[in-house]
């Protein structure tokens, strides 16, 4: 089974979470909702997924490295920069670091990303024009 980690350019919209978290806590059933990821504009985005990052993300799915020192070997690159990139792609939720002794495993959940980039700004929003 596939599992595919959505992700969208808007602000993080959490308008339904109290209700999701009310419904829950009174014991109803609440159909589990995609895993989403918000980014907040298409420079950020681009940031996080830059190349560098993603060879990061398929190098932790194709050979599940212990540490982020084994990562860094494996992508032939400074662990210090490695670490860096790791760290933020932590930051987004887009990896997991799970504690193994002095170590940090890096952890990818998901199998694919499925990203909605919107070729025109929401309403009553411009994009910043690059000059």
């Amino acid at each position: 089974m596939t599992r595919t980690l959505h992700v969208q350019i808007k602000p993080t919209d959490r308008s339904d979470l109290e209700e999701r978290l009310e419904a829950i806590d009174a014991g109803e059933d609440v159909e589990p909702s995609e895993p989403t990821l918000s980014i907040e504009d298409l420079e950020t985005f681009g940031r996080v997924f830059r190349s560098t990052n993603l060879e990061l993300l398929e190098a932790i799915v194709e050979h599940e490295p212990e540490s982020i020192r084994e990562l860094a070997r494996l992508v032939d690159r400074n662990p210090p920069e490695v670490l860096e990139n790791v760290n933020e792609l932590a930051d987004y939720g887009l990896i997991e670091l799970e504690e193994d002794g002095r170590a940090k495993r890096p952890v990818v959940w998901y199998d694919e990303i499925d990203a909605d980039i919107p070729l025109t700004p929401p309403s009553g929003q411009d994009r910043k024009a690059n000059a």
